[in-house]
């Protein structure tokens, strides 16, 4: 994992008034447990506001409010929801795929020997829960919902990790990092292949195309991100016309971004040193920087030495993340961890009666309890926190068995099932198939009901096994 610069942009040139202002913000967002903490509060306000008196209002904003968008013969009319779950989710899996890309190239999974144990454990993670999931709904239209708990939500395992903090080595969370990337990739892979539409291969065609050009701009060197950009929004609205769901497309353009520097440190380090020398024999005591040409072209050529010593990926990357973890995730939650309990807020029977117009879902709720006795409910939460543990844990076991790989420095096999319970926080990418998987909305309601207990209950189990353990040295904490 990454680690962030030794001196903060707002600490470069003299401080401004808005520095002072934003400076709790900055704070927030360098804590590597903020996005799971915003992730977390906003699905606490979606519970609260589905549940309350304006429980009706949640449903209308997400589902009723229609925006369209309309070129020549080109146009889509979705709900509010519809474009976050379709659009915004889409950029949510470029940053993945990004990710993933990053990893397979120059991280952890670069290595066939490093990359085997987190491999082993995250096909246990997914093997595992699909197959609890199918004991519990065989035989029945429930089924299709097998996907649901064989993901991890990264935001939330790291950030309980970030919390733990000196309890938990650092090789620790390189794994489970490394494990949530590769269960990503196998949760898009599922998606593409099991919850795909009737293709249209017209479209399908035509977005294949688009990735061709793609991959020839990365092979001619073209570096700018907004030519990727633009292709990109080609290459999604074709991906949904085609059948296969849109945020697909955000994948598909992760893998045709340049991952190349066109110079390597060596090179770089000698242009900027030569170029500094020539920056301060263009000055003098009396000149301003904004006035001396020199030295402007100096710091021009200066921008274009930092931009060749990184790989457009590395920058969309960088630029993106902010976004997805403080926005895009959030909103998501906000408008998908609704589930509507016991009529959805509504304290008297008329007042159901008179929101069932509005929210179907709210109108036939059933009971907590009930909902979570249903098959597929036992299947999510039996999956989530007993079959993500289990099967990360043995197939972690059994790699290292085989001599096929070794546990990370300092990580002992109580950290791993600390966890493998981790791994079982579903969450985001489990909402997000359970949404692909029941498209009716009672039915979606109460698998989400079984998401977000099975992720409460995973996380609690991961954060207790793993906080009752002895602190760790700093030499096996990566310091």
């Amino acid at each position: 994992m990454a680690h962030g610069p030794s001196i903060l942009p707002e600490e470069i040139g003299s401080p401004q008034p808005v520095d002072a202002l934003l400076r709790p913000l900055r704070r927030f967002m360098r804590f590597e447990a903020a996005g799971g903490v915003l992730l977390l509060l906003s699905s606490v306000v979606a519970m609260v506001w589905a549940n309350s008196m304006f429980g009706h209002g949640y449903h209308q904003l997400w589902h009723e409010t229609n925006l369209s968008f309309k070129i020549a013969d080109f146009g889509i009319a979705w709900s509010l929801g519809h474009w976050i779950n379709d659009l915004l989710m889409a950029i949510f899996f470029l940053v993945v795929g990004m990710e993933i890309k990053r990893e397979l190239l120059v991280g952890e999974l670069a290595s066939v020997r490093r990359a085997a144990v987190p491999i082993f454990a995250a096909i246990g993670g997914m093997v595992v829960p699909a197959a609890i999931y199918a004991a519990f709904t065989w035989g029945k239209p429930e089924i299709r919902g097998w996907g649901v708990p064989m993901a991890t939500d990264i935001a939330f395992a790291l950030g309980a990790l970030a919390i733990l903090g000196s309890r938990v080595p650092f090789g620790l969370r390189v794994f489970l990092a490394s494990l949530a990337i590769i269960d990503d990739l196998g949760a898009l892979l599922v998606i593409a292949i099991f919850y795909t539409e009737d293709l249209q291969f017209t479209y399908l065609g035509a977005a294949g195309g688009v990735v061709l050009i793609l991959i020839a701009h990365n092979a001619l060197g073209v570096r700018k991100a907004h030519a990727y950009f633009l292709w990109g929004i080609v290459l999604w609205y074709l991906v949904y016309k085609s059948g296969v769901h849109a945020t697909i497309a955000g994948v598909m353009l992760a893998a045709t971004i340049p991952a190349r520097t066109r110079i390597d440190g060596q090179g770089f380090t000698l242009g900027v040193r030569s170029l500094t020398d020539e920056f301060v024999r263009a000055g003098d005591h009396d000149s301003d920087v904004v006035t001396n040409t020199e030295q402007q072209g100096v710091i021009k050529t200066m921008e274009i030495y930092c931009e060749r010593a990184q790989t457009p990926l590395q920058r969309l990357e960088y630029g993106l993340l902010p976004w997805v973890s403080f926005f895009i995730v959030p909103i998501f939650a906000l408008a998908n961890a609704g589930v509507v309990i016991g009529g959805g807020g509504h304290a008297d029977p008329a007042a159901a009666d008179a929101a069932a117009a509005i929210d179907p879902a709210g109108a036939t709720s059933q009971g907590i309890m009930a909902m979570l006795t249903e098959p597929k409910s036992l299947g999510i939460i039996g999956g989530l926190v007993v079959g993500k543990p289990v099967g990360i844990f043995l197939a972690t076991w059994l790699a290292v068995r085989l001599g096929i790989g070794v546990l990370p420095r300092g990580v002992t096999w109580r950290h791993l099932l600390g966890a493998g319970f981790l791994g079982g926080i579903g969450f985001t990418m489990s909402l997000f198939i359970a949404a692909l998987a029941f498209p009716d909305p009672e039915q979606l309601n109460i698998a989400k009901a079984a998401v977000l207990v099975a992720s409460i209950l995973a996380g609690v189990g991961g954060f207790a096994i793993l906080m009752t353990g002895k602190k760790v040295a700093q030499s096996e904490n990566g310091h």
